[in-house]
Order: structure tokens, then sequence, then C-alpha cells
């Protein structure tokens, strides 16, 4: 019998830049495969993670939530301390301005979530490569899925664990083989045998996480073209990414052999911006200086709340449904929309308590009713320089919140206008008061309505 429903494969990047494809600019990396698949769909340049760490975006893809509502806002959904209610710690280093939170670490299985009411619906559902949302009793599996491989709550292939054997995966694989490529081997593999049943794949990328190690001839082949003078030039990176794009051109490749890629909506995201500093762990030893990656024109980069560290490539395919080889610089969409917008264009129904809204229009080349988008992140991260804060997006304007970090320990604010200041350069909090008073009520109004912990004065901080 034909499968009339539409199959959902969702390709899920893991710290990936918004200018680490060659789709969206970069001069470095090559990525053929996303390219080609951008020209099958819409690419969109305004969309965000609801977090710049990989977890709390993960928790709000399954469940239309924002992480400060859910509580996970931070990547330690891996950590043995079981922790699912946030608070605010009890107290902070003296160098510390702020008191921030405590992040929840396992997604509790009171959520629904998108791969449960695709299941419900006769669907086969997979989870394919990263979690990091728990371990069981909060796996994939508790969770709406049929299938998790490699049913590991692991946030990485962790240290020299690209290639095989893997303790991520562990007596699988043969010696060598590379932990994306055999990802990509499991879903190539799903693909075919359920080519005849509707099936929501999540194909959640380990790549292009830490440990910085890529395959050895495909390094070399990008030392040859380093330009120092490009603030990307990381081989390692881009042999990286190369092979992420690989695996993503397998699974297009078998959807295409079978013959249901008309049928089948493909959506290509990353959780969160691409590391922007030079790491000295894990690193291949010959790039040990070299930054990762660079997220220019946006500042910052993963862990950090400006641009760089939510602001995410995405396209999403559906040949038919969706104009090939259209572009959306209009709709501000976020990682908390893909659940209302996918059981939209399934024919399913969404949870009314979502935080998302469909984007379904702007993939018709309509306007997006909703313009405003919030992210809480209540953390320091000195390694990205990110301070315990809260932004909010209306249309072009951007106003962050920085906890406490005044001198006196008041809240500091700034204002971009993100049409004439991609970059985020100049502060015009102190000409726009006006803009500033109407962002900070529906700052305020967010984190009542989501419950979010705010982070507070530190009562040790010493200058």
């Amino acid at each position: 019998m034909p499968n009339n429903k539409p199959n959902v494969v969702f390709i899920l990047a893991d710290d990936l830049g918004w200018r680490d494809t060659s789709l969206y600019g970069s001069a470095f990396c090559k990525t053929p495969n996303i390219d080609a698949l951008a020209e099958r769909g819409m690419m969109f340049t305004n969309a965000y993670a609801a977090n710049p760490l990989c977890s709390p975006t993960r928790a709000s893809i399954i469940t239309g939530l924002w992480p400060a509502r859910v509580g996970i806002t931070t990547p330690g959904c891996h950590l043995d301390r079981i922790v699912l209610e946030s608070s605010l710690s009890e107290k902070g280093p003296p160098h510390n301005k702020a008191l921030i939170a405590q992040s929840v670490t396992r997604l509790s299985t009171e959520y629904q979530t998108l791969s449960s009411v695709f299941r419900d619906a006769g669907y086969k559902t997979a989870h394919i490569g990263k979690w990091h949302l728990g371990a069981e009793p909060y796996s994939p599996f508790e969770h709406g899925f049929d299938i998790d491989i490699p049913h590991t709550p692991a946030p990485s292939p962790l240290a020299d664990g690209w290639f095989a054997p893997w303790k991520v995966y562990p007596d699988k694989g043969e010696p060598g083989e590379h932990l994306e490529d055999r990802m990509a081997h499991e879903a190539v593999e799903f693909i075919r045998k359920n080519k005849d049943t509707p099936f929501y794949l999540h194909f959640w990328q380990f790549s292009v996480h830490s440990p910085w190690h890529a395959k050895q001839d495909i390094i070399e082949k990008y030392a040859q073209k380093v330009d120092v003078e490009d603030p990307q030039h990381n081989p390692v990176y881009a042999a990286m990414v190369e092979t992420m794009d690989d695996a993503v051109g397998q699974l297009i490749g078998t959807l295409e052999e079978e013959g249901i890629l008309d049928n089948t909506i493909v959506i290509f995201f990353s959780d969160n911006g691409g590391v922007h500093w030079s790491a000295t762990d894990n690193v291949h030893p010959d790039y040990i200086d070299v930054p990762i990656t660079s997220n220019a024109p946006l500042r910052g980069g993963k862990a950090n709340i400006y641009e760089g560290g939510t602001r995410e490539p995405l396209i999403v395919a559906w040949p038919g449904h969706i104009a090939a080889g259209s572009r959306n610089d209009q709709a501000i969409v976020q990682s908390i929309d893909f659940f209302p917008t996918l059981t939209e264009l399934c024919g399913l129904d969404a949870p009314k308590s979502v935080d998302g809204i469909s984007f379904a229009s702007a993939l018709r080349g309509e306007p997006l009713a909703r313009d405003t988008i919030f992210c809480h992140f209540p953390h320091y991260t000195p390694a990205a320089g990110g301070l315990p804060s809260t932004y909010v997006r209306k249309g072009d304007w951007k106003l962050i919140r920085f906890y406490c970090d005044n001198d006196d320990q008041t809240d500091r604010v700034e204002l971009y206008n993100l049409a004439e200041d991609i970059g985020e350069t100049n502060n015009l909090a102190d000409e726009y008061p006006d803009h500033v008073c109407e962002l900070d009520k529906l700052m305020d109004q967010f984190l009542t309505d989501t419950g979010a912990v705010i982070p507070t004065p530190n009562p040790a901080y010493q200058e």
C-alpha cells in the first residue's frame, strides 16, 4: 500500500555556525550537498536556536517550548546528577556579579513530544545520532521513538572518539571507521527498510562538535587552501564540515534512489553557533592555536548571547510544496516553531500549550504573523565570553539584558538595530530609550510567563 503521508527527515548539525557552509557565505568550507538541498527548497536567513547551547535547543525542538519554561538552559543532560526542576544557585564565586540558575539535567517524560505525536499517528520513528537530553528513563525510547542509535546520552564522541572503536557506540563499526559515516549508514538502512511506511527520522549529527579531529586526507586538502586573512582558516574544522555534508548527501541520495524524496519533508538546522575561540583540548596537535571557526559578520558564537550564538542556517525542502531555490529574509523563526510547523504540514495536531508557532505560511511565501522571539541564558561561559542574560528580538530591534553586570550589580542593557548593524557593534540603548522600555516590558512578560529563573546579585561578589 503506498504511503500518502509525508515522511520527515530532521537533520540537526551540532555546533555548526551560521557562516560555516558555502550556502551561507563561507569561502573556506565546502558543502555541495547542503547547497543542493537548498536548491530543492527554501533557505532562511533569520532562523534562530532558542539557546546558544545544544541541550536546551534540542529540548525546544522536541517540545515546542522555550528552554526557560523547560528549565534546561545548559548542556548538562549527560551528568550523573538528576535535576528535574531549575533553581537559583545559593552562592557563587566572588568574581561573579550574579547568582546564576541551576539547570535541569533531564528532559522530563511529562512533556508531549513531537516524536510521540508522529508515533501516535502511525509513523515509524527513529532517532539516530546525538541526543543529549538524558539516559534512560529519559532516552529517546521514553520520548516517542521506536529506534535509538547509538543510544547514548553523551554530548560528543568524547576525546579521540571519531574513529572506531567508539565509546559511544561500542562493538560496532570497522576499525578506523568515522562515526558520522556509521550514523549515515544506520540512517540509510532505516530509510530503505521503511520506504513504504510513513516515518519520522531524527538524523541529529555529532558533527561538528569536539573533539576537533578529522580524516587526514581531507585535512590535507583544506590545508592547501588556507588564507590566514580569511577568519575561517582551520583545515581540521573544514574537513569535519565536509564529512558532515557527505552524510547529508547520503541521506538525500537514498531518498531519491528509493523514489520518496518528493514525499519527504527535509529540514537542515544547527543547534547553536560555531565555536569562535582557539581550543586547547581535544584538538589536532597541528592546529591548537587556530580558532575553530568564525561567525563573522555575526558577533560571538556558541555559549554567547549575541547573534553568532543563536542565528543558524535553516533549509526546509519538500518538492512540489515549497518553492525550489527560494530564500526567505523576512520570517523570524525559532527552534520552538518546528513542532507546530511539522504537525501542520503533516495534518497532525500540536498541543495548544506549545510556545512556538507554525511557519508553514512562510514556506508558502506568505508573511509570518509573529515577529518577536526570546532567548534566556542565565549562565556564565568564560571561554565564550558569555554572561547571564536574556534577549528579545522584535522586528529589526534586539535588546539584551545582562544581569547584575553594572559596577553596582544592577542590570545592564544593550540595544541593536540588526537591519543596519548585524554585527551588533553600535549599542543604541541611550539613543532610543522608548525602544528599550518597550522591549524591556516584553522581556519581563516573557520571563514571568515561562517561570524563568532570573539571576540576582551575588552577595559574595568582590571587585
